[in-house]
């Protein structure tokens, strides 16, 4: 799949995110975010982000303040040159998902020996009909999700209306199982 945009708005009425995509040969992929789901699953992309960029090769940054500082500058550096300003273009002739979006119920993240995140995205909240869909991205994909997100939970004001975590958090990601990273 080569992914050609995102796209993240905050949908008031689902009070959810809906996170679009679209593909090169003009398919759409739509993903619900809860408000629990995104702000489990940000720390967990974030962390990915550092992990890629100190994965790079020629890459010496080896302990963690240098990795959270090199993926800092890495993407600023993608976000100056990113374009953020054209429109979603909603010509899609193919939703491979279906048109209504997949409600993530469970997120799996794995860097992969090329430099890429894969991300599984589960639909587990009717067992009969669970659905799934794998993304692979490269790293600056990777940030510009990121940038998306965290715009998104700002103005939805959800990190505002943030509780405290609580000390039976079992993961970043999914209540059920921790994110499963690979090298």
């Amino acid at each position: 799949m080569n992914i050609h945009q995102l796209s993240v708005n905050h949908d008031e009425r689902q009070d959810r995110l809906l996170l679009r995509l679209n593909t090169q040969d003009q398919q759409e992929f739509r993903f619900w975010l809860t408000r629990r789901m995104a702000l489990r699953l940000l720390p967990a992309i974030e962390q990915s982000a550092v992990r890629l960029e100190a994965a790079q090769p020629g890459v010496a940054a080896t302990d963690g303040p240098s990795q959270n500082l090199l993926s800092e500058l890495k993407r600023d550096a993608f976000l100056k040159k990113a374009d953020f300003a054209t429109p979603f273009e909603n010509q899609a002739t193919q939703w491979p998902l279906g048109a209504e979006p997949l409600l993530i119920t469970d997120a799996h993240l794995t860097i992969k020996p090329g430099g890429s995140l894969a991300i599984a995205f589960e639909d587990k909240s009717d067992p009969a009909q669970a659905r799934a869909c794998q993304l692979h991205l490269q790293v600056s994909l990777v940030h510009g999700m990121l940038h998306l997100i965290q715009q998104a939970i700002e103005k939805a004001e959800w990190r505002s209306l943030a509780s405290p975590a609580k000390s039976t958090d079992t993961g970043p990601v999914a209540p059920t199982e921790p994110p499963r990273y690979a090298h």
